[in-house]
């Protein structure tokens, strides 16, 4: 079964007397483990597609279905659950909280959740994460004192938290020079390999796209190519 899949989704916004279609009745499945690239230029509906399936936003038609389970229709604190439980974000400004250093930003998470995970737990599985994207010795550094890199890695960190099965990634490469890029999508894939996280990328990076096992290429809110490697 499909961990993600779309039928026939279509999202319009209204644009003052006019509507803008986003996207145009688009449909794929995602497969668990996937490292799907979702790619195309501005204003083709790649963003729009990942907030309708982080159910940020909702389809103006179609459904939208995550785990078999159809998003339509879910209440606000059915949809706070499956995103909660289900999905972990990373995104191209990091969000980090400039207060809290980076062991705290990555915990924060699960402060908001209900994990049932002892305290001794939590400290293994945190510890755990910052080693595996490299930030040991900066672990009580706040974001100010860190690199961009190292803020992209504290949010991917912060994404695994709660230990989701797909992570959603907005343009995570963005703001990132291109060696510095490389680095994360190769710490990104290493995940997707040992944890068969299914990542979900939006982007316009060549590199994400040539590395991507599933590429889904937009044009003005439609698929203009799909290939899976």
């Amino acid at each position: 079964m499909a961990i993600v899949k779309l039928t026939n989704v279509r999202k319009v916004y209204p644009l003052g007397k006019v509507e803008v279609e986003a996207v145009k009745g688009v449909n794929f499945e995602i497969e668990r483990g996937d490292f799907i690239s979702i790619a195309g230029p501005s204003g083709s509906g790649k963003t729009t597609i990942l907030n309708m399936i982080g159910c940020i936003d909702t389809p103006t038609e179609g459904v939208v279905e995550i785990e078999g389970q159809a998003t339509n229709g879910l209440s606000d604190r059915e949809i706070t659950s499956l995103r909660h439980r289900t999905i972990g974000f990373i995104f191209q400004s990091f969000n980090l909280v400039p207060v809290l250093d980076v062991y705290e930003n990555i915990e924060f998470p699960l402060l908001l959740g209900k994990e049932k995970m002892s305290k001794k737990e939590k400290e293994e599985w945190l510890s755990l994460l910052i080693e595996e994207v490299g930030l040991t010795k900066w672990r009580d550094h706040r974001p100010n004192e860190l690199s961009g890199g190292q803020r992209q890695r504290v949010a991917i960190a912060r994404a695994l938290a709660t230990k989701p099965k797909i992570i959603l990634a907005d343009e995570p490469t963005g703001n990132l020079d291109s060696k510095t890029g490389e680095s994360i999508i190769e710490l990104m894939k290493k995940i997707n390999r040992e944890q068969e996280t299914t990542f979900i990328f939006s982007t316009h990076d060549p590199t994400i796209v040539a590395i991507a096992d599933h590429v889904i290429r937009l044009h003005d809110g439609t698929i203009e190519s799909e290939e899976r490697r």
